[in-house]
């Protein structure tokens, strides 16, 4: 059995958990994990590998710890297991909205999306779950470098303006918190009033600095709406602005690495997110 299921072998694994046919299209394929889109209600998504299946099953643990206290819809698994020997699956029902990258997030929805940081800051997590602690991002490193792509993606006429993340105010993170730890415009769902309809993928939850929770808002929403999310969700100027520093850092080795060929994320998607982190933001550290 190899980790490239065929569109036969899905159907079948569905119509086994679910005792559900339906049309079958495949989503995400180049991602970590492999992702089918099964009818109009569900999502199939399939390890490709031991640690991804391990990954999957602490996010379904997860999910259902968080469930009814952030505010926000998860998904449910309606079916898990294993599609072969140690690879795991699970078959999501769907959520309803557009993914954020289509769909813009109104006031109703920052004001959710606060509630959920605030309620992730404040969740105690059993330590059999097993989530992992990231390690803190060397500051002044990730500046260096970032400043280092601004340089070339400017001398190679790829951006336009001034690009130059800053890192001499931000101070250290001071605390650790509970994070989605993948927060982009595509794991995040938006009705059609601005309110968020779900939040996906859980799979990178982890124990960190919020202000990773922060950038990924930046390049999601723009970093003028990420602001004003962390600070309605309690947290500091200091850890705003690292948010800010992170992001825009980010973006500009992410975009610089695909230019490079170092990266396949499209091309079109990495230069949205960099204009989004680099908003201006009344006050501005970043």
């Amino acid at each position: 059995m190899t980790s490239t299921p065929t569109a036969e072998h899905v159907a079948a694994l569905v119509s086994d958990a679910l005792a559900l046919s339906g049309p079958l299209s495949p989503v995400d394929e180049g991602g970590e994990h492999l992702s089918w889109l099964f009818g109009e209600h569900h999502v199939v998504r399939m390890a490709p590998d031991p640690e991804a299946g391990e990954r999957q099953r602490r996010e379904l643990a997860l999910r259902d710890l968080l469930r009814g206290r952030l505010g926000i819809p998860l998904p449910r698994s309606a079916a898990s297991g294993e599609w072969a020997p140690g690879l795991a699956f699970t078959v999501d029902e769907r959520l309803p909205g557009a993914s954020a990258e289509v769909r813009p997030v109104g006031a109703s929805g920052e004001r959710e999306l606060a509630a959920m940081l605030a309620a992730l800051r404040s969740t105690e997590v059993p330590a059999e779950l097993g989530l992992p602690t990231s390690p803190r991002r060397d500051v002044p490193e990730l500046v260096r470098t970032a400043q280092a792509a601004a340089d070339r993606l400017a001398a190679n006429g790829q951006v336009q303006g001034r690009f130059t993340p800053d890192a001499a105010a931000v101070g250290p993170a001071p605390e650790v918190a509970l994070l989605h730890a993948d927060l982009k415009g595509e794991h995040l769902l938006v009705d059609e009033h601005g309110s968020v309809s779900g939040v996906l993928d859980w799979t990178d939850a982890e124990f960190g600095d919020p202000a990773t929770d922060i950038a990924g808002l930046a390049i999601s929403v723009g970093s003028a709406a990420a602001v004003r999310i962390a600070e309605r969700a309690g947290y500091s100027a200091d850890t705003n602005a690292r948010g800010l520093v992170f992001a825009r850092c980010d973006t500009l080795i992410r975009l610089d690495d695909r230019l490079h060929g170092a990266d396949d994320s499209p091309e079109r998607l990495l230069r949205a997110q960099l204009r989004r982190a680099w908003e201006p933001v009344p006050g501005d550290r970043a």
